[in-house]
């Protein structure tokens, strides 16, 4: 019941300060940071480091996620330096292996750990991306005929790749998260999933 508390106050549209402090049952006030904290005491120790925001973090939540232009760009050149690219030159893999990606979940939650499979991309969580799947997400764009509409150029290719490994280097304080400078996924995954957004035989593309 500890991490609800900060749940529920933060779904509520609260903003920290205004919900700084919340009431236990037994009538201890506790602010919603030591809820959180208190709440991950079990965790493996690399789950705790999850809760230590990084520079970029630490200056999207200061500015909500709207940063003035200045640290802006100081987040866009920091971000697009920790890109990685592929060994081999390639940033396309095998789109089959990027459609099972993109529709798994697996991976960061608590019932997975120890991990006993890959991570997934959980793509369809915030965007459309095949046209007969009927459950998606819309906090993100469609992607629907995504490669397509830009003529699976190699500059368009580029993009989608930098944009799954570290999104904040395209866009400051981005809601998509960083697959590739978290870790969570590998760089060949990362090509996978290139590829199931910019194949032109994707199911997205057809």
């Amino acid at each position: 019941m500890r991490i609800h508390y900060a749940i529920i106050a933060l779904a509520a549209g609260l903003s920290l300060a205004a919900a700084y402090f919340l009431w236990r049952p037994e009538g201890r006030a506790v602010s919603v940071d030591d809820a959180i904290r208190e709440s991950w005491t079990r965790a493996a120790p690399d789950w705790q480091v999850r809760l230590v925001q990084d520079e970029t973090q630490k200056v999207c939540s200061t500015y909500r996620n709207a940063p003035p232009k200045p640290i802006a760009d100081a987040v866009l050149a920091r971000e697009r330096a920790m890109i990685q690219y592929p060994a081999d030159g390639k940033l396309m893999g095998d789109w089959r292996k990027g459609e099972r990606l993109a529709q798994s979940g697996y991976g960061g939650r608590f019932t997975d750990y120890p991990p006993r499979q890959e991570n997934g991309g959980n793509c369809y969580a915030c965007h459309q991306l095949d046209k007969t799947e009927l459950s998606f997400g819309t906090l993100g764009p469609s992607l629907l005929d995504y490669g397509k509409n830009r003529r699976y150029a190699d500059a368009e290719i580029r993009a989608v790749y930098e944009r799954i490994y570290n999104p904040h280097a395209a866009i400051p304080c981005a809601n998509m998260p960083r697959m590739g400078a978290s870790k969570f996924l590998t760089i060949e995954q990362i090509k996978d999933l290139v590829a199931y957004v910019m194949a032109p035989d994707s199911p997205v593309n057809r």
